[in-house]
């Protein structure tokens, strides 16, 4: 086991620079010293000494056609050579056909009419979806979310993010969400099935309704106080946690009964990361409102927006300039989200994904049965989690994880006499979760290769 990494002479005078010149607001450094990475091709990075790290969350699942992809940075060079930007009160050919394939996409499997609004990234679009549904409610302004989401951290989207350190400098943005318990059976009731708490789950939150005095709704008037239910179909942040698959059905039944619109936050899993466009369509629901955004561009343009029912979102109800941004529906994101849904059509995208996460499970499961530490591994395609434990396989151990992730960046396993660091992402609810997101594009032996990295983590985890 190698000692603490020094930076290199080169790197510390460009630390040295950060620490003085640049905000440590929009940043998080995880390890110290950190990595100045200087280059990226499909599921690696090197830094300025051009050690390989093999990479298995891909920038929050921003990149998931893995880091410099021929194809998508062909589409951006192109469209700079032609039509590189235009103002957003423009058109342009991109932005009405990359429009047209994800409303029509959504008519498709949802049976909606709908449009699409683009913005500059997760965040924004997150805001822009609560003006839409805002304005469909006639004003209103609370919203359910869940326990464990995350929707962002601009004000308003921090207001329905369920982690108060998020707010607590900055007060409120309009009102707190209403948090709801997400089915997070590892860590639920002992007894019950996976399906049968996520009914639990449901009939808890139908409590709410029962009568005036649970606080949410008028029975006299038929009218909740609350605007839209926002849900991660499969939560990010809160460690890639994976829910029954009865539980957004019965959820929306719920909805539906009390005029409460389903927003479905696809930032994060959007875009085949779990084997479909949107991971919304793995659980036979028809939301109201799509929210999407990182990996439509493969992280080289920051480019998001939202799809909304043609009720919700048609001139008449939000007519023009009702939200806007300099950059929305840039030409240069849309030609590359352009391209990517030509890609991904080309072959049966979503069959591959999925193979390549049943085959990740699997290594996982062997993984689990061979170290106690490991509490829960689960996964829907190539959204994968790992949780790491005490002796017990159940108390969170988030100490151990952060020792693993820092001797990952250390650059020092070898296999077959490569020497490779190992990029993981921390999440969960107690920060003791791997969130495996590696390129969707991975090979077979890629997937051999972070699997028999992870394994050497672990046994330095419990060796030390």
């Amino acid at each position: 086991m190698s000692d603490i990494r020094i930076a290199t002479a080169e790197d510390q005078v460009l630390l040295d620079k950060e620490a003085k010149y640049c905000s440590y607001g929009d940043t998080v450094h995880y390890i110290e010293p950190p990595r100045i990475f200087s280059r990226c091709e499909g599921s690696y990075v090197w830094d300025t000494e051009d050690q390989a790290y093999l990479d298995l969350q891909m920038w929050y699942s921003a990149v998931n056609f893995g880091y410099a992809n021929p194809r998508l940075n062909n589409a951006l060079k192109k469209q700079i050579d032609t039509l590189p930007q235009i103002a957003s009160q423009y058109l342009h050919k991109g932005k009405i056909e990359l429009s047209e394939m994800i409303a029509v996409d959504a008519k498709n499997k949802f049976g909606l009419d709908g449009r699409v609004h683009f913005n500059v990234g997760g965040s924004q679009s997150i805001e822009d979806s609560l003006k839409v549904v805002r304005n469909a409610s006639n004003g209103k302004s609370l919203m359910f979310a869940f326990e464990g989401g995350y929707h962002g951290r601009t004000l308003g989207a921090s207001s329905i993010t369920s982690s108060f350190r998020y707010r607590r400098r900055y007060g409120h943005f309009g009102e707190r969400a209403n948090f709801i318990p997400f089915p997070y059976h590892f860590r639920g009731p002992k007894g019950m099935t996976k399906e049968e708490y996520g009914s639990h789950c449901v009939q808890q939150f139908a409590r709410l309704f029962e009568t005036e005095y649970n606080g949410v709704w008028d029975p006299k008037t038929n009218q909740c106080e609350y605007a839209a239910f926002y849900v991660e179909p499969i939560q990010g942040t809160g460690g890639y946690v994976i829910p029954p698959m009865n539980f957004y059905r019965e959820l929306k039944h719920v909805l539906d009964q009390h005029g409460i619109l389903m927003v479905s936050d696809e930032i994060q899993m959007g875009f085949y990361r779990t084997g479909k466009l949107w991971s919304i369509e793995h659980f036979d629901v028809q939301p109201d409102v799509i929210v999407f955004g990182k990996a439509l561009t493969n992280g080289l343009n920051p480019l998001g927006g939202i799809w909304a029912r043609e009720e919700l979102i048609n001139p008449k109800v939000f007519p023009p300039g009702s939200t806007h941004s300099t950059f929305a529906s840039n030409p240069l994101g849309t030609a590359v989200g352009l391209e990517m849904f030509k890609m991904t059509s080309e072959v049966d995208y979503g069959a591959m994904v999925m193979a390549k996460g049943k085959y990740f499970l699997e290594g996982l499961q062997d993984l689990q049965k061979r170290f106690p530490i490991i509490g829960d591994v689960d996964g829907l395609s190539l959204a994968l989690r790992c949780e790491i434990c005490g002796p017990d396989g159940f108390t969170p151990d988030k100490a151990t994880l952060d020792y693993m992730v820092e001797e990952g960046m250390k650059g020092d396993m070898l296999v077959d006499g490569q020497k490779l660091g190992l990029i993981l992402d921390v999440g969960g609810y107690y920060k003791n979760v791997i969130t495996l997101a590696p390129s969707l594009e991975i090979s077979y032996p890629e997937i051999d290769l972070g699997l028999k990295l992870l394994e050497q983590l672990l046994v330095r985890a419990t060796k030390r």
